[in-house]
């Protein structure tokens, strides 16, 4: 089964330059847990809940006027749309990560997967990528 079989296709976006307020205001509207941050259609990071409440307000930003680009994360681990979904949940293991960007073969965002993603597809697959986050093995 490929990614693009179980990933989520609708990508939430918002612009490096918006706040921390604004972006948890649209995180709450949509009921979702990251936007992919996009300047000039290119992928230039992600932001996501826990950024924001772990990075800025545990270090007490004023979300009011900080910007997503200075709080975003900007290693973004990605698959691609045909990788196989047993590979994609591979890296988020190696990665310790629990979604990753899903990009078609030429660099435009398909979409995300995310562990709930994979946890349709398979129980077993999402426990492991949680295991391992939970007791990383060196």
């Amino acid at each position: 089964m490929f990614v693009r079989e179980i990933m989520t296709p609708k990508i939430e976006s918002i612009s490096p330059t918006a706040t921390l307020c604004e972006a948890a205001q649209m995180m709450r509207e949509l009921d979702v847990g990251s936007l992919a941050v996009v300047e000039d259609r290119d992928l230039v990071g992600i932001i996501t809940d826990r950024d924001i409440c772990c990075r800025a307000v545990a270090d007490r930003y004023d979300p009011a006027i900080t910007t997503v680009r200075e709080i975003m994360s900007r290693d973004i681990s990605f698959c691609f749309s045909d990788d196989v979904v047993t590979a994609a949940v591979r890296q988020m293991e190696d990665r310790h990560v629990r979604r990753l960007a899903v990009l078609n073969r030429d660099k435009s965002m398909a979409g995300f997967l995310s562990v709930d993603d994979v946890a349709r597809y398979s129980r077993q697959m999402a426990g492991e990528v949680l295991d391992w986050m939970r007791h990383p093995r060196h």
